[in-house]
């Protein structure tokens, strides 16, 4: 009989069952991938309830899925994966979040740790006012009239058109930047309104860009494949989303999902998974305005590269070739996607989301840029700016087990309130600095939000997703330079 941990059964050391007898209406199993250690953090928010509720979606297949970080969210729990068919499965904006398209992407250079840290106070300072960041903040561009709704439907592709970035940026991003199936009309006069002004900013909350260092090398020729190639190498993680854009389309198609539920008769316990079926007017309503935000979020992380590439090379007296200034991958982490899966053997197209959680492709995928086909799609998990952060490749068992998917960062363990309450923004600042990592931000209240001491463990929740199988680790990095939003 499988060891029972609460309303869990033990699998195995990285895998816990949350079956669908726990609550009548369940149509799969809850899966979470965790080890010992994790559980206790996991267990005492209310994230495993809301991976049992997930279950509940009309058309789920496989497994309601939660990984390694795991945490409490709106409807879905933050690190949550579902896979929806599409003949009479649902779309869900809960299943997505606010911030649509909040990813992550690196640049490698040609740069070495001794080369830089003499610069880091004056090169964070540099970024901090080359790119826009914190609660609000507006960009430098200025849209002319209707431009918006190009950027909706271009993305970063956009953003290269204007001068900002290559080609070549475009070969090694998620979907290469550009989602199609994005129309602007099916976005508010509203969520419009707030994008306008914020294109090419940070934004706040867990929004961050941080200069690393190279530390680790597992797998020194997949990372070579990559630009990593030695120890003391220093890299950039961008860290940012969709902004008010997105929240905007999230709180309008919440309110047009909470109707379509009466409309279709669905029913849920919870009010925040609202959704609709994927072929109704409101349910490709939704999809579309998504991938209209996602291809904003893209635009904005190729404007914020571009000028942190610019800063780069004026503070260090580099040309960018000099600088190596190259991209690795963008990956995003809070989307849902038409992908095609193998259920009982047989290839389909399902509807998967994302929320928290990384797409993981393994070797030979054909979605992946020709520069990765043999060795796996690149995966990032920062980690809370005061530990580490993680490169990973996907692998064929995530698509086997989790639809492609891996975890996205280390996953709160204190909620902001919390962390407020129970830290001073001035303190964390200086631990920071006590530790050799210079950071900015403009609101030390921000800080204490932010602080590690609210997060788990990066290192240990990266070992799940590494033993697990669901991805695997290729480097690891140390933060030198913080910019908090």
């Amino acid at each position: 009989m499988a060891k029972r941990v609460g309303l869990l059964e033990k699998i195995d050391d990285y895998r816990w069952r949350i079956p669908k007898s726990y609550k009548s209406g369940m149509r799969v199993d809850g899966l979470v991938f965790a080890s010992q250690e994790l559980l206790g953090d996991i267990e005492r928010e209310q994230a495993l309830e809301q991976v049992a509720n997930v279950a509940f979606l009309p058309g789920i297949v496989g497994h309601s899925l939660a990984m390694p970080d795991i945490h409490w969210g709106y409807g879905f729990p933050i690190g949550g994966v579902a896979a929806m068919k599409l003949s009479d499965g649902v779309v869900s904006p809960g299943g997505v979040g606010f911030d649509i398209n909040c990813g992550v992407r690196l640049l490698r250079t040609n740069l070495l740790e001794a080369e830089v840290s003499p610069k880091i106070k004056e090169l964070i300072d540099a970024l901090y006012r080359n790119v826009p960041s914190g609660l609000g903040s507006e960009g430098k561009i200025r849209l002319r009239h209707g431009e918006i709704d190009d950027v909706l439907v271009k993305g970063a592709r956009w953003a290269v058109e204007k001068g900002y970035g290559h080609p070549e940026d475009l070969e090694t991003t998620e979907e290469r930047g550009e989602m199609s199936g994005a129309d602007p009309a099916c976005v508010s006069k509203k969520a419009k309104q707030r994008g306008i002004p914020q294109l090419g900013t940070l934004g706040s909350g867990n929004h961050f860009l941080e200069v690393a260092i190279v530390d680790q090398l597992q797998e020194a020729a997949i990372a070579k494949r990559m630009g990593i190639d030695q120890i003391g190498q220093v890299v950039l993680l961008v860290h940012c989303g969709s902004r008010g854009l997105g929240h905007q389309v999230a709180g309008d198609y919440i309110g047009e999902m909470v109707k379509a539920m009466q409309k279709y008769k669905i029913e849920l316990p919870d009010r925040q998974l609202a959704c609709a079926p994927i072929d109704s007017g409101e349910g490709q309503a939704y999809l579309a305005a998504m991938r209209c935000a996602a291809n904003y979020a893209w635009a904005n992380r190729q404007c914020i590269a571009h000028w942190v590439r610019e800063t780069f090379c004026q503070v260090l007296g580099r040309s960018e070739a000099e600088a190596g200034l190259e991209l690795i991958y963008d990956v995003t982490h809070n989307i849902a996607k038409i992908e095609e899966h193998k259920l009982d053997g047989k290839k389909v197209e399902l509807c998967v989301h994302r929320k928290g959680a990384t797409r993981a492709f393994p070797a030979g995928h054909p979605d992946l840029p020709q520069k990765y086909i043999d060795i796996g799609q690149p995966v990032f998990i920062p980690g809370d700016m005061g530990r580490f952060s993680y490169v990973l490749v996907g692998t064929e068992a995530a698509m086997k087990e989790s639809f492609g998917s891996t975890c996205h960062g280390a996953g709160r363990i204190k909620s902001r309130a919390a962390a407020k309450r129970e830290l001073r923004g001035e303190a964390v600042l200086q631990d920071l600095q006590s530790r050799g990592i210079t950071v900015k931000t403009g609101s030390l209240k921000g800080l204490a939000e932010e602080a590690p001491q609210a997060y788990k463990d990066v290192s240990m929740v990266v070992a799940v997703a590494h033993n697990a199988g669901i991805s695997r680790i290729v480097a690891r990095t140390r933060p030198i330079g913080v910019i908090k939003g």
